[in-house]
């Protein structure tokens, strides 16, 4: 028979009962170094006492009231989303997904105000991760999470990455936007070339297209800027990120200049939940961390120190680990040996981590990881290396 709760996810045989900084403890008293952070959602870590402590007091006065009336948490949110990035005003709702299929509306919509109706298309890249609506797979364009969903969702064009002529050949009369991840998270941490990025601003403005970026996870501090495109030096017209916005608690908001802004007017869209007073107490609670001087700096050079380790695991087990790349605390380690035998090993040494494609293992930390606990990671996936060579020499067999 199928269970109570659908069995929609191959969850580990692992139940946590409480949190500490960026260490779990499950329910039998075991204890876990957290470098998924709810696959990088978690960004103030566990029981953050900041973050509690304006969860709890907004939950005592009120938690909902629906978007009829003025909510003082999302204006206070918004404002200061706005005076910290290249936005002029922000859309809340309540997850990646969520964000990115209301970004391509909005993108196609200021299209249509603007007087080209016919502009619908959005070129997308391949190995992205958009979301799971039926518009945004339609934009992430894997086939295997597009299986038995029926018509896939037009209007969605995709060329490789960092390949600008591939871009210039794709652009139509019909062609509305770009969506790109300046850091693509679920195919195994590819960052899109800063150069790259730049010129993809320049085509926009060429060919009056509107540049989206999709930062639900590479968003909100990860990779030691408060938005990862700001590495490149440019801004896009429109924005969604989610994941650590909250530090766990649901949201996602869409950043927008006022050109395309404007066009969503009372009636476009909507959202019941999206906003609320409870979320935005939360979120502003992760920017207080989070714009405080000298974060952003320290998320970079936690990410350092975390690629020094890594590149001595790259040098002592070879046959485990091949390479890694990333930025900030959004890195991939790209593993030589089957990545589910790493991070089952990784797991059975104390540390939680997150696969994603291209056999790499993903490691989002929470921001506030310590220099101690960077060095504690290093030292459990040195053990690990050297479970997964043992495993893999015992049983070669059972080995993918």
């Amino acid at each position: 028979m199928i269970p109570a709760l659908m069995p929609t996810y191959n969850r580990a045989d692992l139940a946590f009962e409480r949190g500490e900084g960026a260490w779990l403890y499950t329910v039998d008293g075991r204890r876990f170094l957290d470098f998924g952070a709810g696959i990088a959602t978690s960004s103030l870590g566990h029981n953050n006492p900041h973050l509690v402590a304006a969860i709890a007091q907004q939950a005592a006065r009120v938690m909902h009231v629906s978007n009829l009336y003025r909510i003082p948490q999302a204006e206070k949110l918004a404002e200061r989303l706005v005076a910290a990035s290249f936005a002029d005003s922000a859309f809340f709702c309540n997850s990646g997904a969520e964000a990115n299929e209301g970004m391509i509306k909005m993108i196609r919509r200021a299209q249509a105000k603007g007087g080209h109706p016919e502009r619908v298309r959005i070129i997308c890249f391949n190995g992205a991760f958009h979301g799971r609506t039926l518009a945004t797979l339609a934009a992430t364009g894997n086939a295997k999470y597009l299986d038995g969903f029926g018509p896939v969702v037009e209007g969605f064009d995709h060329v490789p990455m960092n390949n600008m002529n591939a871009v210039r050949a794709a652009i139509t009369a019909e062609t509305a936007g770009i969506m790109i991840e300046p850091v693509q998270g679920e195919s195994g941490i590819n960052l899109a070339d800063p150069r790259f990025l730049r010129e993809l601003r320049t085509a926009c403005d060429e060919y009056g297209l509107f540049l989206g970026m999709d930062e639900v996870q590479c968003g909100m501090g990860r990779t030691g800027k408060l938005f990862a495109h700001e590495w490149s030096g440019i801004a896009p017209d429109v924005m969604s990120t989610a994941k650590g916005i909250a530090g766990g608690f649901p949201m996602g908001a869409i950043l927008a200049v006022e050109k395309v802004a404007r066009h969503l007017t009372p009636g476009s869209h909507g959202t019941t939940f999206g906003g609320n007073p409870l979320a935005c107490a939360a979120a502003n609670a992760v920017l207080d961390v989070i714009l405080a001087p000298g974060f952003l700096e320290q998320v970079q050079a936690r990410g350092a120190l975390l690629g020094l380790e890594f590149d001595r695991l790259v040098a002592e087990y070879p046959d485990i680990f091949a390479s890694h790349r990333g930025i900030g605390l959004m890195i991939g380690l790209q593993c030589a040996a089957p990545v589910g035998v790493v991070q089952d090993a990784a797991m059975h040494e104390g540390l939680l981590s997150v696969t994603a494609g291209g056999n790499v293992l993903r490691l989002v930390p929470p921001l506030t990881i310590t220099e101690a606990e960077c060095r504690t990671a290093g030292e459990m996936l040195s053990r690990a290396a050297q479970r997964a060579r043992a495993h893999m020499a015992a049983a070669p067999e059972n080995v993918a």
